[in-house]
């Protein structure tokens, strides 16, 4: 795939990938993702990362339903990062069953956080294992 060839991955073969509800505009995630990973979300147009606490890939929704559907894929202009303009099937991109994982909202001080009620699903009855 001739995209992968321009790509920077870093030392440890990784590229931040953010996803961006397509509709919205509202950024909903940053993952990893490897070459492998890449090539498999370009070509099936389903959102896959690479997850580094597993070692493995991650294939977005494989637990939770909760799957991106990819629109777009962009690269940046130093070819750095990735940015998917995706679906969210289910409404929930975060695994703690909020819309976004940008949930926490630093407040006007700087000593605490605003949180968002946005939660779309309860972890505990998505993520069984």
């Amino acid at each position: 795939m001739k995209l992968l060839e321009s790509i920077k991955f870093d030392s440890n073969g990784l590229i931040p990938a953010i996803a961006q509800d397509d509709a919205t505009g509202d950024v909903l995630m940053m993952a990893w993702m490897n070459r492998e990973s890449l090539e498999e979300t370009v070509t099936t147009r389903r959102a896959v990362y690479w997850s580094r606490s597993r070692k493995k890939l991650w294939r977005k929704g494989e637990e939770s339903g909760h799957v991106q559907e990819v629109k777009s894929v962009s690269i940046d202009c130093d070819a750095d990062v990735v940015l998917l303009r995706v679906n969210q099937i289910g409404g929930a991109a975060c695994h703690t069953g909020h819309r976004s994982c940008f949930f926490r909202e630093v407040n006007s001080q700087g000593d605490g956080f605003i949180e968002k009620n946005d939660i779309v699903f309860d972890p505990k009855n998505v993520y069984k294992k």
